[in-house]
């Protein structure tokens, strides 16, 4: 059984930092592209970044520069690295594998 698990999320401030990690178990960890997407309050779900197997990164026009997809496939684990916060970055952020999702990490910037 596929489980993702979110961690780090939290308050900051504008210009302030997060990392969001996601443990992953139940699937050949490293043989999967993995994603970040998020739901800001009151929208729907946006894609933010995806880390293929092999370690070729996309993401998202509006976090491209600030945020840094990684993945550790020895503790099979993917981390979303997020710098320069804005407000407008304020969701709720999941780990994808596939049609599996986590339960999701809040991340909120807020002065």
């Amino acid at each position: 059984q596929v489980q993702l698990v979110e961690s780090g999320g939290g308050m900051v401030q504008p210009g302030g930092s997060l990392r969001l990690s996601c443990a992953a178990s139940g699937f050949t960890f490293s043989q999967y592209a993995m994603s970040w997407v998020r739901q800001p309050p009151g929208k729907g779900i946006e894609w933010v970044s995806t880390i293929k197997p092999g370690g070729g990164t996309l993401y998202s026009e509006f976090v491209k520069g600030r945020f840094t997809i990684s993945r550790d496939n020895t503790r099979n684990a993917v981390y979303l690295e997020m710098n320069s916060l804005k407000p407008d970055d304020t969701a709720v952020y999941y780990c994808e594998s596939g049609s599996s999702r986590g339960q999701g990490a809040h991340v909120t910037v807020s002065s």
